[in-house]
């Protein structure tokens, strides 16, 4: 995973100041390797019976279709609220200042379907933990939480509630 760790593109004080923005677009942009970083965050899950993969919006988007191409699987988007046409339910969850909330089609799966659920990076997990929370609501059974990047530091593994964790990248 290196050459792929060397293309991630360090942004600072993005968003705000004395953050450090993991920019992957440079992966995204190149056909190789964001054809390596699919696979790679797929391969794990291949035999675990995966009938949906779920994605963060906005970037896990673009990170989720193209593993559930790979594993053969449905896509579900997880969205920030008002933004899916359907009916939805809604998991809140606390920010550093405040709350947000994620939402999912209700008939997005079948209960007792198998989901994978894909995002770009874990930070602190409260949005994972949301997005894991949102999904058992509706009867899927999280077999992973696949990501590229994991910010070890913030301890966002923690929030992912004993669903077990696989990340490419590491940053201690």
């Amino acid at each position: 995973m290196e050459d792929l760790r060397s293309l991630i593109r360090d942004i600072p004080d993005f968003p705000q100041p004395g953050v450090v923005f993991k920019d992957i677009t440079p992966v995204l942009a190149d056909k190789e390797a964001f054809a390596r970083l699919v696979k790679a965050m797929a391969d794990p899950f291949r035999d675990a019976g995966v009938n949906h993969v779920a994605g963060i919006e906005a970037r896990g988007f673009t990170l989720a279709a193209p593993v559930a191409l790979e594993l053969g699987a449905g896509f579900v988007p997880v969205r920030k609220p008002g933004k899916l046409p359907y009916r939805t339910i809604r998991q809140e969850y606390a920010l550093e200042y405040g709350t947000d909330s994620l939402e999912v089609h209700v008939d997005a799966i079948t209960p007792g379907d198998r989901v994978l659920l894909v995002d770009d990076v874990i930070a602190t997990g409260g949005t994972a933990q949301a997005a894991i929370k949102l999904l058992q609501g509706i009867g899927a059974e999280v077999v992973g939480f696949s990501v590229f990047i994991e910010l070890v530091f913030l301890q966002g593994n923690e929030m992912l509630d004993g669903v077990p964790l696989h990340a490419l990248v590491k940053y201690d």
